[in-house]
């Protein structure tokens, strides 16, 4: 840490850095000069090479009913991030200096029913960074040493950015058996995107990408998608009717979070099928439980992040062995002080994956 320290014989200078903060309890951010954080015990700091915006930022920019509820301004905000070890905590065992890393982001406590089963992805006392906790939109961040992953060297930095919320995809999709089945993936924001990919990877016969919007419909093309349907044009019951022979969808992956969308996803499923649900709707949805759930026998999955550490394993395998290729999801890369261009970007559906660069 000594480059970022400048020393007199009479004064020590903290060491700041760029960051991009929730600066007010209103709309937008602000790109702010901050401490460096300190590593505490069992924690390293993490000078950050790329990081990714998420829908969940974009929340919080917009200070939408959740964000208000959620987050206390102002801090640094921002989650999915990959980076390079530059300092270590006192009690810190397994990783090095010099590693790269990427981040599971949610921080568990360890001690409720669920961490004590080993559903840490359910810990009932979750804290995520850049949501309840400084967050990594800056050059240096913080995190809990066992939060880390390690990457490849050979990986670029703004595709190992983008491993956390691949890993929602990929959680999503392998919560189901998918190898030789119909998927249909409704929603195609970033997060189903790389969905259609992993259930092409997986082995899926045929994959449907549902959504509303031309630019990322034509992403869901270059991911695999065997069957494109915009809702505005056409009925997507109607064409999975006629696609499937009236029999629906093995799979279908809820990641849209529309009230319409998630009562179609529950009306494609086939008798037997699962719906596995990842999206987050601002309000309670209603369906047809008696018939499209129960006297279907439907299988429904509530997902929320990431196996911890299996699901991370499965994203590296399949990157790692170039089983699942997510390149042409990264559809803009701007400096960290350019944050605004790729937070419109993201408000208008006009991109897949946005990448910063600190």
């Amino acid at each position: 840490m000594e480059q970022l320290v400048s020393t007199t014989e009479k004064e020590t200078t903290t060491p700041v850095m760029k960051a991009i903060q929730k600066h007010t309890a209103g709309f937008g951010a602000k790109l702010v000069d901050v401490p460096v954080p300190t590593p505490g015990p069992g924690e390293v700091l993490i000078q950050v090479k790329a990081t990714s915006i998420c829908g969940t930022d974009v929340h919080i920019y917009e200070w939408d009913e959740w964000s208000q509820s959620r987050v206390k301004p102002p801090y640094v905000f921002g989650h999915e991030f990959s980076g390079e070890v530059v300092a270590l905590g006192e009690g810190t065992k397994r990783i090095q200096v010099g590693q790269t890393v990427s981040a599971e982001t949610h921080i568990v406590c360890h001690q409720c029913k669920q961490c004590l089963r080993g559903q840490y992805h359910i810990c009932k006392n979750t804290k995520i960074i850049g949501v309840d906790t400084q967050g990594c939109f800056a050059e240096y961040v913080v995190m809990p040493e066992e939060n880390l992953w390690v990457n490849p060297e050979s990986m670029p930095a703004k595709l190992a950015s983008i491993q956390e919320p691949l890993g929602n995809a990929v959680h999503t999709v392998l919560a189901s058996d998918v190898s030789a089945k119909s998927v249909a993936i409704v929603g195609c924001g970033p997060i189903g995107l790389m969905a259609v990919g992993v259930a092409k990877a997986a082995g899926a016969s045929r994959v449907y990408a549902v959504d509303v919007n031309p630019y990322r419909l034509k992403l869901a093309e270059e991911m695999g998608a065997d069957v494109v349907i915009n809702s505005l044009e056409e009925n997507p019951l109607e064409l999975i009717e006629r696609e499937t022979n009236g029999d629906g969808i093995d799979v279908v992956c809820e990641m849209s979070g529309h009230p319409i969308a998630i009562d179609q996803a529950f009306k494609m499923v086939t008798a037997g099928g699962d719906v596995n649900v990842l999206s987050l709707p601002a309000r309670p949805v209603a369906i047809d439980l008696t018939r499209d759930v129960v006297f279907k026998g439907v299988r429904v999955q509530g997902i929320t992040g990431r196996k911890m550490y299996e699901t991370w394993s499965q994203v590296s395998t399949m990157l790692a062995t170039g089983q699942l290729n997510v390149e042409p999801i990264i559809t803009h890369v701007f400096k960290l002080e350019e944050f605004e261009k790729g937070f419109e970007l993201m408000r208008a559906g006009k991109c897949g994956k946005v990448v910063l660069i600190p």
